[in-house]
């Protein structure tokens, strides 16, 4: 038995999106192997008792609560929040399921670039620290695995010692999908026909499992509901959650986008219905259940490819049939096991032909149904955390991370210092590039000189970082 302390970023709640549902269910098949889980959230829990225990955390209460472990399962920005736990007598398994990086670039697309800059540097500092320290690391699909082997690779956690302990590197970084539970949904009361105004019994209802963000595509679906609704009468199109369940996150562009363009057509109330609430954990089968498709459009951007769309599951679970925008691991699922229909990104006509086909062919879609259903089988959150509960079985640091290892230098990775470090404006196209001045110059030269094991000291790349901050402040005053 192990004790395992499980680090959830945001609320562990009935209601609760993807990255604590996964803290959540982690915990759950934890503690049924045996082990003895914290699941620990920032924030109070209305969560009733769970076979293991459930925890707040801060700064403060923090240092206690890990000495009292010996895994550590963390993800999101908890180790940019917390960096004490770089330094815990631990073991360390860093979740990397959600590629953040990549959903900053979309997240603040809208926003002034200066903005856009300084998330895009806080998301790499915060994945830095994490690749630099942890023991093992996880992911959702081989798609991510090549990304974050890249990732590892550049912070010289690929290595002669990590490759000798496992030529395959699964020993530094394994698949963990998003699963489903091992048992199958239960209607507990109705969701959607006769509750939601104008859905009835004999309707097709095409359901938009979880929120509206800004990496997916509601509108094209919308607008395909339009085209298709000439043709299927009776198409409804319901969103099952239109907000989040953190109130800090804000209403997002795409979710605006939606409601106007569904109003725009007059299809609000009619074929396009909005449910203004977050559906609560444990009531979602009650909305898959009452549904007949499940649909997810995105738009074609990097987030996409390496992306795991949760909500799909929950589609394979309730045994229904996909229509979802081609390009990402769960869309080549959907293809290659015939478990519904992909349509190309943007592309209104594209998901009104999709729906009319599958819509309009009830004996396709139970047969689709049937081969999501099958595939959920192999989804179970027991089957996909293999990899997780072998490590908490015999918990051993990383071949890089034992006792007695020094750290590796890392080639190009940028620490919290390096990066306060860097300049905060950027030349403007065509502008020819400073020169460094001679005390910029000099103090390179000096530094180049020190032993490594100096160079490498948290104190003294901090005060180096003060410095080359302090010159480049010079500079910018002399130009």
């Amino acid at each position: 038995m192990t004790d395992v302390l499980v680090l959830a970023n945001e609320h562990v709640n009935r209601r609760m999106a993807g990255p604590s549902i996964r803290s959540y269910e982690f915990a759950r098949v934890l503690s049924a192997d045996g082990h003895r889980v914290t699941l620990a959230s920032p924030f109070p829990s209305d969560l009733p008792p769970q076979p293991f225990s459930v925890t707040t955390y801060d700064a403060s209460s923090l240092p206690a609560l890990v000495a009292q472990h010996r895994v550590v399962v963390l993800q999101g920005w908890v180790m940019e929040r917390f960096p004490m736990l770089r330094e815990a007598d631990v073991r360390l398994v860093i979740d990397l399921y959600d590629p953040f990086p990549l959903e900053v670039l979309i997240l603040f697309g809208k926003e002034a670039m200066e903005k856009r800059m300084q998330a895009q540097r806080d998301s790499i500092r915060a994945v830095t620290d994490q690749v630099r320290d942890g023991d093992l690391f996880l992911c959702a699909s081989e798609k991510q695995r090549d990304y974050w082997l890249g990732w590892l690779t550049a912070a010289s956690r690929v290595n002669p010692l990590t490759h000798q302990q496992d030529p395959t590197l699964r020993a530094l970084i394994d698949v963990v999908p998003f699963g489903v539970p091992a048992e199958p949904p239960r209607r507990q009361r109705p969701a959607i026909r006769g509750v939601i105004d104008d859905v009835g019994e004999d309707d097709l209802v095409v359901l938009w499992g979880g929120g509206i963000y800004n990496w997916f595509d509601p509108v094209t679906l919308i607008r395909g509901v339009g085209i298709a609704a000439q043709s299927l009468p009776r198409l409804r199109l319901v969103f099952m959650s239109t907000g989040h369940p953190n109130p800090e996150i804000q209403t997002m562009w795409t979710q605006v986008e939606a409601r106007r363009v569904a109003a725009e057509l007059g299809l609000t109330g009619t074929h396009v219905f909005f449910n203004e609430s977050w559906v609560a954990y444990e009531d979602r089968a009650d909305w898959l259940l009452d549904a007949d498709i499940g649909v997810s459009t995105h738009f074609d951007h990097v987030e996409t490819r390496f992306s795991f769309r949760t909500r799909i599951l929950d589609y394979f679970w309730a045994r229904l049939p996909v229509i979802c925008t081609a390009g990402d691991t769960l869309a080549d699922d959907i293809e290659r096991l015939s478990i519904g229909v992909t349509v190309v990104p943007e592309s209104p006509e594209a998901v009104a032909q999709a729906l009319v086909e599958l819509g309009g062919d009830a004996a396709r879609r139970a047969a689709c149904g049937a081969r999501s259903a099958a595939h959920a089988a192999s989804l179970t959150w027991p089957a996909v955390a293999a990899p997780l509960r072998r490590f908490c079985a015999d918990p051993q640091p990383a071949a890089d991370r034992g006792p007695g290892r020094a750290r590796l230098p890392v080639p190009f990775t940028p620490t919290r210092d390096d990066i306060a470090g860097a300049p905060e404006t950027f030349p403007a196209a065509g502008a020819s590039p400073s020169r460094p001045g001679l005390p910029y110059r000099a103090l390179r030269s000096a530094y180049r000189a020190l032993p490594s094991g100096m160079r490498r000291s948290r104190r003294f790349s901090s005060a180096r970082a003060r410095v080359l901050r302090i010159l480049g402040r010079s500079v910018e005053r002399r130009r």
